[in-house]
């Protein structure tokens, strides 16, 4: 609940409809234009303009911009799926109340991060909302056409506006929410690339960091969360947890997968020049084209209670049922419902059991794929009795001659 004292200001009936007639030719609400003009006072110390029926030249002509109406046109999202969003971040309230979020992966006007957080800024208790928009994006501005929207710009927002919103037809009411003293909407000096030295620096001054960083880029982008030591909820595919970068970081329980995306494939849309010529794309009724990508999960390092909810254990263990590596001292458990209630030797799991790991219930010790030998300390080696095979291509379990699937290699922890 709001804590803003509410103004009431007496307008002759006749006068307050021909000033609407007015700001809607402008595309702004009265709200938006009565607080321009009290901003402005303030700034000017007197009367400070005339107001005029005609478009800004730049949408970044002052710090609290007034937005272009073609801003207004926005009805739904670019990129991930604000349910996708809406879903994974409504399990860390806890963990965002009075805290700074940055989006720096996004376009602030195409994004459904931004819109989330935007709209849900009171609610989530927020300090402030950073997002930025990288200049080679090549969604910039379709669905809110930007001049000059090859630059790369910040939207920051500290306080939203009383009033919802969301408007009737779906779209944001950014002219009403950039027109409060505490929001702005300016140029980067750079390109908005995660990487650089003033994006490096919003991210120091971020508490916790949500986005979709490229996949193509996400060793780098962990990277460089993890240097900050920030807190994250990030997207990204699963066969991420297997590279030489990120797999140590769940190993030693600095990063785990999130709550809400265990299998399946989920919905982006992308550029109209995308090529659909694979059956997981489509245009939908909107003609907005989408594609859809299996394996994708959240990636995070915000803890909460039910990660610390143990796997139901409810096969014994026969030796039968469970051969040994040849080239580790650790038996072969192929299917993670497999795991044996009373085996506290070593076993090799897929992949999959990251999904539903609790690190109260099992210690992770390695990944057994064919950069092991390499990735792998000496220590950890000797630990699991590695011993080289012919077959192992640098660490792949081997059973009867044969390779298996890279295998994570884990143990029961005793209580």
């Amino acid at each position: 609940m709001t804590t803003k004292p509410t103004t009431t200001i007496r307008i002759d009936e006749d006068l307050k409809r021909r000033a609407c007639e007015v700001f809607d030719d402008i595309g702004i609400s009265m709200s938006a234009a009565v607080n321009t003009f009290l901003k402005a006072v303030v700034r000017e110390g007197t009367m400070p303009f005339e107001i005029k029926i005609e478009r800004p030249k730049s949408v970044f002509k002052t710090r609290n911009a007034t937005l272009n109406n073609a801003f207004l046109l926005k009805k739904d999202e670019f990129y991930t799926q604000y349910d996708d969003i809406s879903k994974e971040i409504s399990m860390y309230r806890g963990h965002l109340k009075g805290k700074s979020i940055l989006c720096n992966c996004d376009d602030p006007f195409e994004s459904a991060f931004f819109r989330f957080f935007a709209v849900n800024f009171e609610q989530l208790g927020l300090a402030k909302l950073v997002s930025t928009c990288y200049a080679g994006s090549s969604l910039t501005g379709k669905e809110y056409p930007l001049e000059n929207a090859t630059a790369a710009y910040k939207a920051e927002v500290t306080e939203v506006p009383d009033e919802p919103l969301v408007k009737a037809d779906g779209s944001l009411d950014l002219e009403s929410l950039f027109a409060m003293p505490g929001n702005s909407l300016m140029h980067l000096h750079g390109d908005g690339d995660f990487r650089s030295d003033e994006c490096r620096a919003l991210l120091q001054e971020a508490d916790i960091i949500v986005t979709n960083p490229p996949f193509s880029l996400f060793r780098e982008y962990i990277g460089l969360l993890t240097h900050h030591q920030k807190g994250f909820i990030i997207l990204g595919n699963m066969n991420a947890a297997t590279y030489r970068e990120v797999f140590p970081l769940f190993r030693d329980n600095y990063v785990w997968y999130g709550e809400t995306i265990r299998s399946g494939d989920r919905k982006f849309y992308v550029p109209d020049d995308y090529p659909l010529n694979a059956a997981n794309c489509g245009m939908d009724d909107q003609g907005r084209r989408f594609i859809r990508v299996k394996g994708v999960r959240w990636f995070t390092n915000l803890d909460i209670r039910r990660r610390h909810k143990p796997l139901a254990l409810t096969r014994h263990y026969r030796a039968e049922d469970y051969p040994k590596y040849e080239n580790y001292d650790a038996i072969e458990v192929g299917q993670v419902h497999n795991i044996p209630a009373d085996y506290d030797g070593i076993m090799g799991v897929p992949i999959t059991f990251l999904d539903k790991y609790s690190p109260d219930q099992f210690e992770i010790l390695m990944l057994a794929n064919g950069n092991s030998r390499t990735n792998v300390s000496p220590e950890i080696l000797k630990s699991v009795a590695y011993r080289a095979h012919s077959e192992d291509r640098g660490g792949v379990g081997i059973i009867s001659g044969r390779r298996v699937y890279a295998r994570i290699l884990i143990r029961r922890k005793l209580r």
